[in-house]
């Protein structure tokens, strides 16, 4: 049958450097992305202050796109510079000294939410970490942290890791039978699985643009559930966060409607506008279709190693996982930088092993190219 997505290939200038399969660290860029910053150069330069009213119509159009890619209602999607700021604005939104004072979490966090969940301790928050099992969620273990006590449970969808996937309606369900939020962190997910918002009910969603979504680095997003942003009001909060930002009202604030309230000061015009070329290619050429493909690609990639008996991080099953194949071996890291010099794009984390994403715009006979390359390097 045929790869109707590798009609993408053209729109990324990186694949004739060689096979990409880096998406689930830095999307390559699509072929707009220069034409789409000159236009913001031009009419900062002709405009001056003017260019305003267009670029406040570009981010609400680039917010609109992230809005119909995980079926949420217009206004619920807020962009911001990254995850830090946008998911401490939503830690700003809690306090920790009532009833409900737990924070549970997983040791499966990237970095930056890893860190901002341990540094509520200091504002008071109770802390639950809950351990995974082999580098994948321990799912009853998780649901059963969950109690009355709990304030927010702030989980990622899918694991960098290990690319396993989260049962996110099981934890959205459980958070909600005893009235707690759920923050869900799709950076590794969305742009590759799909994410229904509405379906799922959860409350609040973050990530960005420099994965699967192909938007490059300098845009975060949020999506707030319309009925739980109405009853969060962030510490940190800045001027565009203001229901009429240039009025220049003094304090006390008034929120913006929606997620609106959770834009903090001057955005990054330049970024905003440079990740809605790759949103809008995810967003045409279907998440639904990306996904079908990385889960038939994920596959033979794990038949390929798994015929090199290396070790598999996370789920064996492509279902249960993200977009990459994680693999573990004997001079993982060395074979990683041998695939590099021989053109092919892929990473290495410590204490997983070589990660390789592919995505739409990959062949099946670079995933087959890629098994040989580690096999040789390996000298099997």
């Amino acid at each position: 049958m045929a790869d109707e997505l590798l009609a993408y290939r053209d729109r990324f200038p990186t694949l004739a450097r060689g096979p990409y399969f880096a998406a689930h660290t830095l999307g390559p860029m699509p072929d707009t992305v220069p034409g789409a910053l000159a236009a913001f150069a031009r009419e900062w330069a002709d405009q001056g202050v003017v260019a305003w009213h267009g670029w406040l119509e570009q981010l609400r159009a680039t917010a609109a796109v992230l809005e119909g890619l995980f079926n949420a209602p217009a206004g619920s999607v807020a962009l911001g510079p990254n995850v830090s700021v946008l998911a401490g604005q939503v830690l700003s939104c809690f306090d920790w000294d009532g009833e409900r004072s737990r924070l549970v979490t997983t040791d499966l966090e990237f970095p930056t939410c890893d860190y901002l969940y341990r540094a509520q301790e200091t504002a008071g928050a109770k802390l639950e970490v809950v351990p995974s099992r082999d580098l994948a969620v321990d799912l009853d273990r998780l649901l059963e942290a969950i109690d009355h006590q709990t304030a927010l449970v702030a989980v990622t969808h899918v694991a960098f890791r290990s690319s396993a996937l989260l049962d996110a309606a099981a934890v959205v369900q459980r958070a909600h039978q005893v009235g707690a939020l759920v923050l869900l962190d799709a950076y590794q997910s969305a742009g590759t699985v799909p994410l229904d918002v509405a379906a799922l009910g959860v409350d609040l969603v973050v990530g960005g643009s420099v994965k699967w979504l192909l938007g490059g680095p300098g845009t975060g997003y949020l999506y707030a559930r319309p009925e739980v942003a109405a009853t969060l009001a962030p510490r940190l909060v800045g001027w565009f966060g203001h229901q009429a930002p240039f009025a220049f009202e003094p304090s006390p604030i008034a929120f913006a409607a929606g997620a609106g309230r959770f834009v903090t000061g001057t955005p990054n015009v330049a970024a905003h506008v440079m990740a809605a070329e790759g949103y809008r290619i995810v967003a045409e050429a279907g998440v639904d279709a990306i996904r079908a493909k990385s889960r038939r690609q994920v596959a033979r990639l794990l038949d390929g190693f798994a015929a090199q008996e290396a070790t598999v991080r996370g789920p064996a099953d492509p279902d249960r996982r993200g977009g990459s194949v994680v693999v573990d071996f004997d001079g993982a890291e060395q074979v990683t930088e041998g695939l590099i010099a021989r053109g092919y794009t892929c990473d290495y984390r410590p204490g997983a092993g070589l990660r390789l994403g592919p995505h739409l715009y990959t062949t099946d006979d670079e995933c087959d190219a890629v098994v040989a390359e580690v096999a040789e390097l390996r000298g099997l």
